[in-house]
């Protein structure tokens, strides 16, 4: 079965696995698109965040995540770091349903901002989380957060942070399980 075959009731959102941080790493790189960090960055988040991580699982196979952390400082605001899809899924709803269970996530308990950075050139991602600020009926912010410049790597694009909120908990009964 390709992923362009893979039905969307087949597919199984769940914590990831300690010992999974390697497939993340494989969807992240996959994608070709997002930051691809080291595979033991993947690791620690499979072990250490899965209470802000969700896998998307078919047959056994990890065919996407989405990947976060609380702000130790801002316990109201819940990041979201990466969304991967294997690139047959993608553009399928599978993002839209990746967030809404990192949002149900037990580290996401009593959050009442989701926040995350998105390229001015990501034009997908830009419409995925305004149609999310919408479906939890409040509103979506866009600020500066990095420029290009103070990334390191030389053609690295600026990052913009999406504030999504303040939401309520029952709003998150609205979105798709």
């Amino acid at each position: 079965m390709t992923d362009e075959e893979i039905p969307d009731q087949g597919i199984r959102l769940r914590s990831p696995r300690t010992d999974e941080g390697g497939a993340l790493w494989a969807v992240a790189r996959d994608t070709g698109t997002l930051d691809l960090n080291s595979s033991y960055l993947y690791m620690l988040l499979a072990r250490d965040f899965s209470d802000t991580c969700v896998v998307a699982e078919h047959d056994g196979r990890i065919v996407g995540f989405a990947s976060g952390y609380r702000r130790p400082r801002h316990p109201e605001v819940v990041f979201l770091w990466q969304v991967g899809i294997r690139p047959g899924l993608q553009g399928k709803g599978l993002g839209k349903r990746l967030i809404a269970a990192f949002l149900r996530q037990p580290g996401a308990d009593r959050a009442s901002l989701l926040e995350t950075t998105i390229a001015p050139e990501n034009e997908a991602s830009r419409a995925l989380f305004q149609s999310m600020a919408r479906e939890l009926d409040t509103e979506c912010r866009i600020s500066p957060c990095f420029a290009a410049e103070d990334f390191p790597e030389p053609g690295h694009s600026a990052e913009e942070l999406f504030t999504i909120g303040p939401y309520r908990p029952s709003a998150l009964n609205r979105l798709a399980p």
